[in-house]
């Protein structure tokens, strides 16, 4: 069991592991375009907001253009929002069978290796997450979202041919993060929520699964993170063997639970947007508590934002988070499950 998983299971308090380093911008005094171009200024940014909330786990950012990018895609990259993907990079079965596959460190992906290098090197040491995109998610951005959803209707043998190519990559990437000091890699596959069950379960779990085969062991594990995916998703994603599952806010987080066994863990799902940006303090805590009573019976939940926190996330709404679980009961007030 890794690090991460023996923290999570063992504890005698509610966790918290929100994915946010973006809101520590305003705390290290950088910007977007440094995060996503310097390790230094990565490291600092989240090494901030880990010092100011006392977090368990540190994350690389996330910054879903990165892959994309290795593989020779355009990107957008304003200096206060994160980088998107521009334009198709390829579109025919002749492009696909072109299409190089990129190593770890090339382009922008060394930054981050770097990134989680520096944070592996923190004292007293928090539990370290890296972070790349997944391989449905990965080919969309290459050959294009709404056109990979049709693809996986109309031509599955080509999607097939660019998820490989995807795969590969994605599994190097992997074991560079966890040679870098990774103890678990959060492997965010948002796009795969969008297809139907029958459809994720052909052209994401099981290259999900591969890349978890590759690289899981006793010390290091992936967490699968899917902000779209709902509760009819969730035996097709559990066919991919992942054990720490992510997700976003139209997951019904109290039926996952109830569905999982309690070896698997579960995270989400407060609305980035909706609560962090944009709720007044009060109502962040009533969400937060909300979700925190709902799910007080199971010791295999971690309360999280239901993705990434962007750089306009409100601090005072992160603080009433942390606030409202500090307030949690202990583990050994708690019967069932925990």
């Amino acid at each position: 069991m890794s690090a991460l998983f023996q923290k999570i299971l063992s504890s005698p308090k509610r966790l918290a592991m929100p994915v946010a380093v973006y809101p520590g911008l305003s705390l290290a005094g950088t910007r977007v375009i440094d995060v996503v171009t310097n390790a230094k200024a990565q490291f600092e940014t989240q090494a901030a907001f880990h010092r100011r909330f006392n977090t368990i786990a540190v994350f690389s950012a996330m910054d879903l253009s990165l892959e994309a990018e290795a593989f020779g895609a355009e990107i957008k990259m304003p200096e206060d929002e994160v980088p998107a993907v521009v334009n198709r990079l390829v579109s025919t079965s002749e492009d696909v069978e072109k299409l190089r596959v990129p190593k770890p460190g090339d382009k922008r992906t060394g930054i981050f290796l770097e990134t989680v290098r520096m944070l592996s090197g923190l004292h007293p040491q928090p539990i370290v997450l890296g972070g790349m995109i997944g391989p449905f998610s990965l080919a969309g951005r290459i050959f294009g979202v709404g056109e990979s959803l049709e693809l996986v209707a109309n031509d599955p043998d080509l999607m097939e041919a660019l998820l490989e190519k995807c795969a590969a990559f994605l599994i190097d990437y992997a074991k560079a993060f966890k040679a870098a000091g990774a103890d678990a890699l959060l492997v965010a596959e948002p796009t795969a929520g969008l297809l139907s069950p029958g459809m994720l379960g052909i052209h994401s779990a099981p290259y999900v699964k591969r890349i978890r085969e590759a690289v899981a062991d006793e010390r290091f594990d992936i967490i699968l993170h899917d902000c779209a995916a709902r509760l009819i998703h969730l035996p097709r994603i559990m066919e991919s063997g992942v054990k720490f599952m992510h997700f976003g806010s139209p997951m019904d987080i109290p039926a996952v639970l109830k569905q999982v066994p309690p070896d698997v863990i579960v995270s989400g799902n407060l609305d980035p947007s909706a609560m962090f940006c944009k709720a007044d303090r009060d109502e962040m805590a009533a969400r937060t508590r909300e979700l925190l009573d709902a799910t007080e019976n199971y010791r295999n939940f971690v309360i999280s934002s239901g993705c990434d926190l962007p750089p306009n996330t409100l601090m005072e709404n992160v603080e009433a988070f942390f606030a409202e679980v500090d307030k949690g009961r202990p583990a050994n007030s708690i019967s069932r499950r925990w």
